[in-house]
C-alpha cells in the first residue's frame, strides 16, 4: 500500500480532522524513528498513519480498537509487522519489535506535544523546546490523557526521555504546516 492509498482510507473512515492530524503526526514521528534506527521508513510511516483507522467506529468499545483496523486492512495485504505494531499500540498483542515499541510510545507523545504547542503563547511547534516539554511532562494534570508511563517506555528503544521527546518534536516540526501548528 502506498501513502496515497492510506490517506484515502483515512479520509474515508475518519471524519474528525483533529484525529487525522494526530495520525499525520504519528506518521511523521514513526518515519523519523525508522530513519534514526537505520530502517526502511515506509512501513513505519504506514503503521503510524493507519494506527487509529478504526477509532471512530470503536470509540464506544475500546476493546475492539485495532482489531477492526486489522480487519479493514486485511484486503490490502500489508506486511504483518505493520498489523502487529498497530495491534500492539492498544495492547491487543504484546509489543515485541522496535516498530511496536515506537508506535506505543509515540502515540501519546504526539498528543502531548500538540497540547504543549496549544498551551504555548505562540501556539507553534517551532516555538517549543526541551525545557518547555519537560516542564509540562512533570505536570500530571496537563494533557493527562497522554500516558507518561507509555512515553517513558522509550527506554525499551535505548533512548532517554530527552532524546525521545526531541526526536518526536523534530518530526512534527517538519509537518507543522499540515498540522496547523
Amino acid at each position: 500500500m502506498k501513502r496515497e492509498q492510506a490517506l484515502e482510507l483515512l479520509q474515508q473512515h475518519l471524519k474528525n480532522r483533529n484525529l487525522v492530524k494526530h495520525c499525520l503526526a504519528v506518521e511523521a514521528c514513526m518515519k523519523d524513528f525508522a530513519l534514526h534506527f537505520g530502517l526502511d521508513p515506509e512501513p513505519w510511516a504506514l503503521a503510524g498513519l493507519l494506527h487509529d483507522l478504526d477509532y471512530e467506529y470503536t470509540v464506544q468499545n475500546p476493546a475492539e480498537h485495532t482489531e477492526k483496523t486489522a480487519e479493514m486492512l486485511a484486503a490490502h495485504a500489508l506486511p504483518e509487522e505493520i498489523i502487529h505494531a498497530i495491534k500492539s499500540h492498544n495492547m491487543r498483542v504484546e509489543p515485541s519489535s522496535k516498530m511496536d515499541f515506537s508506535l506505543l510510545t509515540i502515540d501519546p507523545a504526539s498528543g502531548f506535544i500538540i497540547a504543549c504547542a496549544l498551551m504555548h503563547p505562540e501556539k507553534k511547534l517551532q516555538s517549543l523546546d526541551l525545557p518547555f516539554l519537560k516542564k509540562r511532562f512533570k505536570e500530571k494534570a496537563f494533557a493527562k490523557g497522554a500516558s507518561r508511563e507509555q512515553m517513558a517506555g522509550c527506554v525499551k528503544l535505548a533512548m532517554t526521555l530527552d532524546e525521545f521527546l526531541m526526536l518526536c518534536l523534530g518530526a512534527m516540526q517538519k509537518i507543522s504546516a499540515e498540522l496547523g501548528l
